[in-house]
């Protein structure tokens, strides 16, 4: 009897077996749980209630849930696929926006001079606004019936919209068909890219999300280039009607190629889902650090085209300035993308916001010719577009990949205010004059106080340890 006593402690019964394996697995879960997104919760649920019997156990075991890291393809044909198709969309969309600053040159000189700098940037601003605010319905919208819809509504819309563009002629008709139609097509070409790419990949998320949103950096390079030189030639109208015929291309290819790996979870439209994840300290910050930064990173997209002429750059060279900042962000939105996931996405991003803030106003700030300015574009498009490529992934890393949709809407919604009101007050600063120096201060300080924030929140992960990789 005591023999069989001591086998008894010595080889305890499954469930008490089962408790010590999960109290071990949890403090090494706790280890890990501020580097890798909350994506089990099914899993989580099968540990603590275990079934019964054996054979259900047995299988159950073998079953491994959607939302488990091992599920996660993190490569092959299909999920290579969503990246490109994810590519063609931020081509369009976030691409698109890249070029604003083409138009207000051009409006400012020439369709609507009657205007002040700070009344036309209305416009530009707007698309900005337009594409995030979209987010929430987006994000709602992907989460109930995945991208497919999302994506068909989108094309339609954003291509309308820029054909509406093409024959305005007053304030009111650019307000309309290039501020709110097209953007809000862009939107909802947007959030469905971000989303089902998100669903493919797990270690090698922010790779992905690197090389899909160099799709909005290579926009930014070919897009100004294309306006500026077919204007001259064909006319403004058939300019924009030959961008929208580019854009309708690659959204056709768009269209066939983005799909979820996860089925779409239909749930009941409810406001309180929206604003639940500012209930953590984590996710608040994130999203306040990412405000600011919006209040001044499309600024030098605006503005840098007429800097570069006040400094007596010639246009003919000006007009390369957003090219050249484009085609650094391709850089950026890829290799910070490679390193995140290799040395923490947090620790990339803030080194790399910091970057950007004192550029801004170590280098944008005194340029007095043509060859600093050129080095500052080159230099911010690396750094800005390490920010627009890495802020996905890190939402991703603290959330629950169920709920990606809604929370990029959430966090999207609320920064699209920033962007909205970011140009004006830089074009009101700059009033009618020719000295940029309020509106380079202005976007180098909001951003210094966002990449400040973007410290704090890595601090709730994981303190102040510089040497973890979160």
């Amino acid at each position: 009897m005591a023999a069989d006593g001591e086998k008894e402690d010595a080889f305890p019964d499954k469930e008490t077996f089962n408790e010590q394996s999960s109290s071990r697995s949890r403090s090494q879960d706790d280890v890990q749980s501020h580097t890798e997104a909350n994506i089990m919760p099914e899993m989580e649920t099968q540990l603590e209630h275990p079934d019964e019997e054996k054979g259900q156990l047995a299988k159950s075991s073998t079953v491994i849930s959607a939302m488990d890291p091992r599920s996660f393809p993190d490569g092959g044909l299909k999920a290579w696929l969503v990246v490109f198709g994810g590519f063609c969309c931020l081509f369009c969309s976030f691409g698109w926006i890249n070029c604003i600053g083409v138009f207000q040159d051009y409006y400012q000189t020439t369709l609507l001079r009657q205007y002040s700098p700070s009344t036309v940037s209305w416009i530009v601003s707007l698309e900005t606004f337009m594409m995030f605010l979209g987010g929430p319905i987006m994000g709602k919208l992907y989460d109930n019936y995945g991208p497919r819809y999302l994506l068909l509504v989108g094309s339609f819309l954003h291509v309308f919209g820029l054909m509406m563009t093409s024959v305005s002629t007053e304030y009111y008709q650019f307000i309309l068909a290039q501020g709110i139609c097209s953007p809000i097509g862009a939107s909802a070409v947007f959030y469905p890219a971000l989303s089902a790419v998100a669903t493919w990949f797990f270690h090698r998320r922010a790779l992905a999300f690197g090389i899909m949103a160099s799709g909005s950096s290579l926009g930014g390079v070919i897009f100004p280039i294309l306006v500026q030189n077919l204007i001259p030639k064909i006319g403004f109208p058939w300019t924009m009607r030959v961008s929208a015929f580019l854009i309708l291309g690659l959204l056709i290819i768009a269209n066939l190629t983005v799909k979820s790996r996860l089925p779409p979870s239909p749930k009941p439209f409810s406001f309180v889902a929206f604003v639940k994840p500012l209930g953590e300290p984590t996710f608040a910050l994130l999203t306040l650090g990412a405000f600011f930064i919006f209040f001044g990173i499309f600024i030098p997209f605006t503005f840098i085209q007429l800097s570069g002429q006040a400094l007596g750059m010639s246009p003919q060279l000006s007009n390369y300035l957003l090219a050249v900042l484009n085609a650094a962000s391709i850089f950026g939105r890829t290799i910070p993308g490679y390193l995140g996931d290799r040395f923490g996405r947090f620790n990339v991003i803030v080194v790399l916001n910091f970057f950007s803030a004192i550029i801004i106003l170590a280098l944008w700030l005194p340029a007095r010719g043509s060859a600093p300015i050129l080095v500052f574009a080159a230099l911010y498009g690396f750094g800005s577009g390490a920010f627009v490529s890495m802020v996905p992934a890190c939402l991703a890393q603290i959330s629950n990949i169920k709920e990606i949709g809604v929370r990029n809407g959430t966090i999207f919604a609320i920064v699209s205010f920033a962007a909205l009101c970011g140009n004006p007050i830089a074009g009101a600063l700059l009033g009618n004059g020719t000295s940029f120096t309020k509106v380079i201060i202005f976007a180098g300080v909001v951003y210094m106080v966002g990449a400040a924030i973007f410290l704090l929140t890595r601090a709730t992960l994981v303190k102040w340890k510089i040497a973890t990789k979160v």
